[in-house]
Order: C-alpha cells, then structure tokens, then sequence
C-alpha cells in the first residue's frame, strides 16, 4: 500500500455505549453484545463499500469514499441494533481532508468526526455540516440542526446535525448544548450568605435568592439554575470555576445580605466562571420595604450584563412583582418555604402549618396558596395522606391563586397537576401546563412537572426531551435526575436508564422511586436477577419485607417462581389487614399481571378504577404495553381518559 496518501472522505466513528460497565456486570452478555455489534458493523459497511480501519476500546473508525453510502450505512446500522438484544450505539460522521497510512488514518478530519461523535447520543447518528452540503438533496437523508460547536482542537466552529429516520433517537438541544459545554446565556445563583447577627434570619437570606432565581427564570434565552442545585453549594467554599464546571455555567452571582432593624443591606456580584473576573459588584442599602425592588434592581442588572447573548425578544421589564406588602408575611412565607424545599412529609406537615399563617396575614398574597397546593398534592401523591382529602385541598388553594394572579407561572403548573391526578383531566392539565411554560420558560420545576405529565399522556419523546432540559436548568436535582431516568425507560433506552438511575441513587442512595426505576430497567434489559436484587433494596431499606413486594411479585412471576410470587401476594395481604386506610388494589393487580393471572389482574385493575386511585393515569407507560391490546385493559383506559365525574 502506498505510505502517506492524501485524500478527502467520509470518516464514520462509532462508540458502544455503556459497554465497559456490562462487562463488570454481566461478562457473558457484554461479550454477546460485542459479538453482534461487530458482526453487524462488518457486514453494513463492507456493503455499504465502506472498510473497518480500526477497532479501538469500545468503537471503531471507518473510512467511506462516498458521503451519500456512509449516511446511508449508519441509518441501517442503528435499525439493525435496535432489534434484539438492543445495543446503544452513538455514531459521528465527516467529511475532510485525510492521510492515509498502513497504520491508519489521521488529521483533522478525523479528530472531527471523534468530536463529532461524543456529542452524539445512543441510538443517534450525527453529521457534520460538510456532510450535510453532500445529503440535503437527497430526501431520504433527513437532518436536524443544532447549531455550530467550538470544538477541542478544531479551529473553526462546526455545525452538527443529527439525521432524522423512524429507527433514529433525535436528542433534544438542550442535553447537547450541556454536554458541549458552557452556555454564554446561563447562570446560577448561589444562596446568599446571611451575615446578620441572628442565625434565625437564613431563611430570608435563602428567599431573596430564590427570589431572583425565579425573576431570572423569565428572561426567555437565558438558562438559570434552579434552587436544588445552586442550594446544594450552601456554607461551602468552593471555587467558582469549579462551580462552574459542575453546574455547566458561564456565569455566577453571589452574595450576602446583612439585616438589622428595618434596614437590608445586600451585597452582590457577578462572575464569569470561566477565569473568576468580576463582572460587577455592587452594594444595595435599603429598608424592608424595599425588598422586591432591590431584588428587581439584581436582576435588570444582570439581565443588561448578558443581554448580548440573549434572545432577542424583550424580557418582562418587572422581573419581581411585589406579592405582599406586609413584611412580616413575606418573612414567614420564606420560612415555610425554607420548610417545603426539604421535600419530606413531616417538614411539608409544618410548611402547612405556615402557610395558612402567611394567609391569615395577607390573605392576598397568592405565593402561600400555591405552596399549599403542592403541599397538599405532594402528601396525597406520596401516600401520607388519603389522596381523597389531599386532592380537593390542593385544587382549592390551586384555584385561589389563579384568582389572585393569573400571570403566575407557578399557579397554572399547580392547578395542572391536580388536574392530573385528581380528576384525571389530561387535557385541562396539559393546557394549563402549557400556558405555566409560556408563563415561566426557564423553570426547572414546571419542566419536570411537564416531564410526569407527559409521561402520564404516554408522549414518550416529548418526555425525554423536556426532562433533559430540567436536568440542565437543575443538574443536581434528584428528582429531576429520578424523571431523566424513567424519560430513558419509556423511550426503550434501558441501558440508558440504569445508568442514569445509578447516577441519582449515587446523590442519594435512598432515594426509594430511583431504586424501583433501576429495578425496571434492569427487568426491560432482561437482566432479571440483578432486578430481583435491586427490589429488595426497598423492603431493606424501609425495614418492612411488606412493602416493596410488588415489583418484586411481578418479577417472580414473569421468572416462573410462582411459589415467590405467592408469598409476595400474601405479604400484601398481611399489610392491607395491618394498614386498613392503604389503598394496595395497585400493588395486587401488579403481581397478578406478573404471574399473568389476566382475569384477578383485571379485577383488581377494575378495584383500582372503583376507587378512583391516581396512579391509574400511568395506564399509558411502558409496563403496560404487553396489555395495549386487551379488551378490558382497553375499556379501563378508556374510562380513564373521560376523566372522573
């Protein structure tokens, strides 16, 4: 062969997802896998006149003479893994300038196509835009944009495109744009220190920062961390390029706030976190009755220091709206908000107990009745408390807010979510949902409120979509990390959500909905024991063999152990006579489908409708679809979708 020969071609790099953790796990099955990808990676693209160059770690380069015949090769290439056992492979085409060597190729056009394909995702093909100018004619090669990259070692910024087919994942841009790096149009802001003399005064510290996080959420354009993961960085010293790394910003606003008296002086700055230089610095003197205005003032601020990179519509031009004028409920609403957003039912028990002070002080001020809406949907979704005298409670106060403000996005995410599961009303949830968003664009909150709403609708992609972009307005959020993960499983990504749950329970190990979510994932990948191991972590955990029996029920008895499944049924039993106030109608007929006893599954299925339980608005998810079909699955569904009387 000729040494050092120069020419232009189409360079395809692929990367097998996740393979070397399944080697740790399952050797037998990673070397099945490994077996299958190779064997279809050769045959695809010798036939495709292509030729395997390299097989590098868990990937390989590729050359191709003619753009045309490389896109094509990868689209079959996807469809072929996408039969089973499903593999996740990310594949990276484009088209430059190579030297060719008995040793293999190099120069720039590879390193593009490497890049090029570590942007990509599972089950996705991306171009280059050199690759684009060659298949734009031809229709059958469809490509979505997402704007031009600064790329590691490539001089000009590159445009990437993903190809478009039936049998392709097409991500959403924000998930790309995080793993791409920092976006100009992004900031956090991290909890204000409290530099007052009394301890007590944190939580009005903690609530002007909330404050202007959520004035900030409104400028369309703008990508603004959300409270759980600026707040996770609370009585720390770490560095701000550091911060900026983890929370994948470009910018940083911290500050403290000094209260004496009536008096508030608010000290803050903005810091590019890419070098620690100082955007400004500014000090605020002013009295309590000021608050919102000096908050305002922060916020305009920073919005002027970043409207170059902002979109170009115009952004409200009162960011903080006065809620209340009465000091002294402002101050206890931020306490029971300092309660609410420890997310556990004894604290939101309190936070209840606040907000309904809060309204006897200013029974005008909507924020406390949108608290206690989600106060109260968050007790009767989770079990606490009976869901029939949660939900009405919820609607109440959901309702009263919308009276007081119907300009607030918050109120319209609430209402929808009672919606939802109280009365099963998927349209009037989805409209109400929709107009939070329009209201409230950059909330991370409302977007993993769409994220379950979707998920209960059964639009599977725009699922995934929207948790992805939670997950990069609040990246260290763990239920949001929770929803990315079952986002993954209801797109068929198992592989995807195991490592995404794992990521969730490596925030917090006891996060019980992540421990279930990667036992069904491990079920979907058909790696069954390790999904039997996974759900008994449950009972373990809450030190009660009864609860968590379930899934394992279900697992059990699509294994062929009937005799487990059975003891699974009778510990459901032993509880329902012990908890006579829990609804486990649910829980019975999970197991009875388990064990594919259709009609005591049906029949608890129908005790579940009888009741009016809530979880019945996720018929539409994925554990479901082997029943698409059944007739009497398919009246129960039907019901539902009427909604309740």
């Amino acid at each position: 062969m000729q040494e050092n020969l120069r020419l232009l071609a189409a360079i395809m790099f692929t990367d097998l997802v996740g393979y070397t953790a399944l080697m740790q796990q399952d050797e037998t099955r990673a070397k099945a896998i490994r077996d299958k990808h190779r064997r279809v990676l050769e045959d695809k693209i010798t036939s495709y006149r292509g030729r395997i160059l390299q097989y590098y770690g868990d990937g390989t380069l590729s050359m191709f003479g003619s753009v045309i015949e490389a896109a094509k090769c990868s689209v079959e290439i996807q469809k072929e893994l996408q039969k089973e056992p499903k593999i996740p492979l990310r594949i990276g085409i484009h088209l430059g300038d190579i030297v060719y060597e008995d040793e293999g190729i190099y120069g720039d056009g590879v390193n593009v196509a490497s890049r090029i394909q570590s942007l990509a995702e599972a089950g996705s093909v991306f171009i280059s835009d050199k690759v684009f100018d060659e298949i734009q004619n031809h229709p059958e090669l469809r490509a979505k944009s997402y704007g031009s990259f600064d790329l590691k070692n490539v001089s000009r910024q590159v445009e990437i495109f993903a190809l478009q087919s039936d049998n392709l994942f097409v991500p959403s841009e924000e998930i790309i744009r995080k793993k791409s790096g920092r976006n100009k149009r992004s900031v956090a802001v991290l909890p204000f220190v409290n530099m007052s003399s009394d301890p007590d005064n944190e939580f009005f510290s903690d609530g002007i920062t909330e404050e202007i996080i959520n004035a900030l959420t409104k400028i369309e354009g703008l990508h603004v961390t959300s409270r759980t993961s600026s707040f996770s960085f609370k009585n720390r010293n770490d560095d701000i390029r550091e911060i900026g790394k983890k929370l994948n910003v470009h910018s940083v606003l911290e500050g403290s706030v000094r209260k004496a008296g009536n008096k508030v002086r608010i000290t803050a700055q903005l810091i590019n976190t890419a070098d620690g230089y100082h955007v400004f610095s500014e000090n605020f003197d002013r009295s309590l009755e000021d608050i919102f205005q000096v908050q305002d003032e922060i916020s305009q601020k920073i919005a002027r220091m970043l409207r170059q990179n902002l979109s170009q519509k115009n952004h409200p031009k009162k960011l903080i709206k006065p809620q209340t004028r009465n000091m002294d409920a402002y101050k206890h609403y931020l306490k029971g908000l300092h309660l609410w957003n420890k997310w556990n039912p004894q604290d939101v028990e309190e936070a209840i107990t606040v907000f309904e002070e809060v309204i006897k002080m200013d029974d005008q001020f909507v924020l406390p009745y949108v608290r206690l809406s989600g106060c109260y949907t968050f007790l009767g979704a989770i079990g606490y408390k009976k869901a029939e005298d949660c939900y009405p409670q919820a609607r109440k106060y959901a309702e009263k807010s919308l009276e007081l403000d119907d300009s607030l996005g918050a109120a319209y995410s609430a209402i929808a979510i009672t919606k939802l599961f109280s009365d099963w009303d998927f349209g009037g949830a989805t409209r109400d949902m929709e107009k939070a968003i329009e209201l409230n664009p950059g909330s991370a909150e409302i977007r993993n409120y769409n994220t379950l709403l979707l998920s209960a609708c059964g639009e599977r992609e725009k699922m995934l979509g929207e948790a992805e972009l939670a997950l990069t307005l609040d990246p260290l959020s763990i239920p949001i990390n929770h929803w990315l993960g079952a986002a993954y499983l209801e797109n068929d990504k198992n592989v995807a959500a195991i490592d995404q749950f794992k990521r969730t329970l490596k925030m917090d190990p006891t996060f019980r909905n992540s421990i279930n979510g990667l036992g069904w994932a491990y079920y979907f990948n058909d790696e069954f024991e390790q999904a039997i191991e996974t759900f008994k972590r449950v009972p373990e955990l809450l030190k009660d063999e009864s609860k968590g029996a379930a899934p394992l029920g279900f697992v059990y008895g699509r294994m062929g152990f009937i005799d487990k499944a059975q003891e699974c049924l009778e510990l459901l039993e032993s509880r329902a006579r012990k908890e006579e106030n829990v609804s486990l109608e649910p829980d019975f007929a999970l197991v009875y489908a388990g064990m594919n006893k259709e009609d005591k599954f049906i029949e608890y299925l129908q005790k579940t409708f009888d009741n009016r339980l809530g979880g019945l608005i996720f018929l539409r998810t994925r554990i479901w679809d082997e029943y698409r079909d059944h007739p009497e699955f398919k009246r129960i569904v039907k019901e539902v979708n009427k909604g309740k009387k």
